[in-house]
């Protein structure tokens, strides 16, 4: 099939990319930015030369890049933490979103294939699964997810044949722009935040959430949702892990989560002022504090995702941040 796949030079829409061509799809890629697809995708050694250059806001580009193709991934979305960035955030995740699947729906496409986040279902306790009630966030990120996750379903009741694919927080190596995980194992191994949050942070190696989303294109499937959950995480196990695949001590502080928060909001009102960004902020202490599980059966059973053990993806992001300089050799300790 000819795959569109919006977000193409991002860090899962890369990597999306290399999962559809390694299962004989033909791929088109919708950017913003088409200079950067190639150094996107030549790391993960791949090439596409069929690019459309446009705006996932843009109902005109979206439409030229929908042309000729059978199925979409959208993959297109701005992962931002900083409270700063709420504007875009909302045009893209929420009104971008709308203005693809309904493009694409009238296109004919099947099928149309939506990255949620499983931050759309939060504030939560206990487990997670792919049809959660959605959640009421106020984090400007969380919120556009949630109503991304909205239109999707949406389109799903409206007949559409929309696959919602909703991954917990996506790590792993190859991220074009070092994004907010790469940023925050970054902050973590330079001992900039050396806090013991109770709460869970689940994650997900970037390598299964793209095989899983290439596995999700079939033709006549009608609606689906699933959630990637990866690996439900605590945060003192992540430091553990760290830890042993490092060998450094990483000292870490037990944190209430009330204390957490309010120092999250005092470094937002800091870097409203400050150029730069803080550690870490209130948004992303709310979203990795929750105490959830997360059920991804469905996905294990229907789309084959068997997680890679969580040390691998720690392992293998740490030793590609160090190789593109993104921390010093100093901070992976032993793993170089």
């Amino acid at each position: 099939m000819r795959v569109v796949v919006t977000g193409g030079s991002g860090f899962l829409g890369s990597h999306t990319i290399a999962a559809l061509l390694r299962r004989g799809h033909e791929v088109r890629v919708f950017a913003r930015s088409p200079d950067r697809v190639a150094s996107s995708l030549d790391p993960l050694g791949v090439h596409v030369t069929d690019i459309a250059t446009g705006d996932v806001t843009d109902r005109p580009s979206v439409e030229t890049a929908l042309s000729g193709c059978d199925a979409l991934v959208h993959a297109a979305s701005v992962y931002s933490l900083d409270p700063r960035d709420a504007e875009e955030i909302a045009a893209t995740n929420s009104t971008g979103t709308r203005t693809v699947l309904d493009a694409a729906h009238r296109a004919g496409l099947d099928p149309i294939v939506y990255v949620s986040s499983y931050v759309a279902f939060l504030p939560a306790s206990g487990t997670l699964t792919a049809d959660s009630q959605i959640g009421s966030a106020e984090e400007p990120y969380a919120r556009s997810k949630a109503q991304g996750e909205a239109i999707a379903r949406e389109a799903q009741a409206g007949g559409a044949p929309v696959t919602i694919v909703s991954p917990t927080s996506v790590w792993g190596p190859h991220d074009p722009y070092c994004g907010e995980s790469c940023r925050l194992l970054g902050v973590l191994l330079r001992n900039r935040s050396p806090f013991v949050i109770t709460g869970s942070l689940p994650i997900v190696d970037v390598r299964d959430v793209a095989a899983g989303l290439a596995a999700a294109i079939e033709a006549g499937k009608g609606p689906r949702r699933y959630l990637l959950g990866g690996h439900d995480t605590t945060w003192r196990e992540l430091f553990g892990s760290l830890r042993r695949l490092t060998g450094r001590s990483l000292p870490g502080l037990p944190t209430p989560r009330p204390v957490a928060l309010a120092t999250g909001r005092t470094l937002d009102v800091i870097q409203r002022i400050v150029p730069g960004r803080a550690p870490f902020g209130h948004d992303a202490i709310a979203i990795a504090t929750q105490r959830i599980t997360t059920d991804d059966s469905r996905a294990r059973a229907e789309l084959g995702v068997e997680p890679l053990p969580l040390e691998q993806t720690l392992t293998d992001t740490i030793r590609w941040m160090v190789d593109a300089g993104r921390i010093p050799a100093k901070a992976a300790g032993i793993l170089v």
